[in-house]
């Protein structure tokens, strides 16, 4: 049975997905992220050792609540796909024993091989999209946002549910189009239920400074309603945009379909004339076959069924089936 280190635990968590839940907050990040409120739990060597079977222990009292309210478990950190194998084992233990909800909150720094097995074991994946512009992401949590973006694809591909959510801090996330930019990305994955716009809080100031550690955020204020608001309203406007930019994509892709399936019929019935002789076979051999052969191929195209994005082009994941 594994073992994993644990930050904290939340017995009536109502925050982290559907109805009433334990909360499990593990130890360990690969981000610093400027406004986290547990950077206490970045260490990966700090923390409380614990087997699954003793977190077990703790949910056993309160299943009935987790389960009347349509809760369950939700394991977040820290980050817990840095202790994958533990949390893996966790979920299916709840799952057989139980058959509790399991989520999943991370922020998707992660191989999605390397949590192949969690990802197989969870029902729900909270995902933290903090920033669309890479620059911007390194700045906010020192770290790039290639590999997250790759983990939302590979979650939409493997269909499992998501709610992706934005914590909005005045001065600093809330630009209209990176948050225009969030919602076209949205738009291409297809398991998305929910998109969450967290207002930013100093609730973890504290712990920065027990922690010694200066707080870069101390001039910036949390948001009001009215930017919350409009902070949705840009997100979803992106999303309607990045709807309507893949419909003309698939519109594009089904007339070039329809051309090459043209084509290559009009090829296969050369190919027929030809070979039964005559003046058939001379007045296409004029135009030469091989002309015919390449018309009727299609143009080069993604993994996805559509053309292959020019340089520069905006990372997407459209219709869930790649980046």
């Amino acid at each position: 049975m594994h073992t994993g280190r644990i930050h904290s635990l939340e017995t009536f968590g109502t925050l982290d997905g559907p109805g009433i839940r334990f909360v499990l907050f593990m130890q360990g990040c690969a981000l610093q992220c400027r406004y986290c409120h547990n950077p206490d739990s970045w260490d990966t060597a700090a923390g409380q050792p614990r087997t699954v079977e003793e977190v077990l222990a703790e949910i056993e009292p309160y299943v009935d609540y987790y389960k009347s309210s349509g809760g369950g478990i939700t394991v977040t950190g820290g980050e817990p796909t840095l202790q994958a194998p533990f949390v893996a084992e966790l979920f299916r233990e709840c799952k057989r024993r139980w058959g509790l909800h399991t989520a999943l909150d991370s922020s998707g720094f992660c191989d999605p091989h390397h949590a192949e097995a969690l990802l197989e074991a969870t029902d729900l994946v909270l995902l933290d999209l903090k920033y669309m512009d890479s620059e911007g992401h390194r700045k906010l949590t020192t770290q790039p946002n290639e590999r997250i973006l790759t983990f939302a694809c590979h979650l939409s591909r493997m269909g499992i549910p998501m709610w992706i959510r934005r914590v909005l801090v005045p001065g600093l996330t809330d630009n209209a189009a990176d948050l225009m930019k969030l919602g076209r990305f949205i738009s291409g994955l297809r398991t998305v239920e929910k998109v969450e716009v967290l207002p930013y809080h100093r609730m973890g100031v504290f712990k920065w400074q027990q922690l010694g550690r200066p707080y870069s955020l101390e001039g910036y204020r949390e948001p009001d309603a009215k930017e919350v608001d409009r902070a949705v309203k840009w997100i979803e406007q992106g999303r309607r945009e990045g709807a309507a930019e893949q419909g003309r994509r698939e519109g594009t892709a089904a007339e070039q379909g329809r051309r090459s399936r043209e084509a290559a019929d009009q090829g296969r019935q050369d190919g027929t004339a030809a070979a039964n002789g005559g003046m058939a076979e001379t007045v296409r051999g004029a135009a030469g076959p091989e002309d015919v052969g390449s018309a009727g191929r299609p143009c080069k195209q993604s993994f996805d069924g559509r053309t292959a994005p020019a340089p520069g082009q905006e990372l997407r994941c459209a219709g869930g089936s790649g980046v």
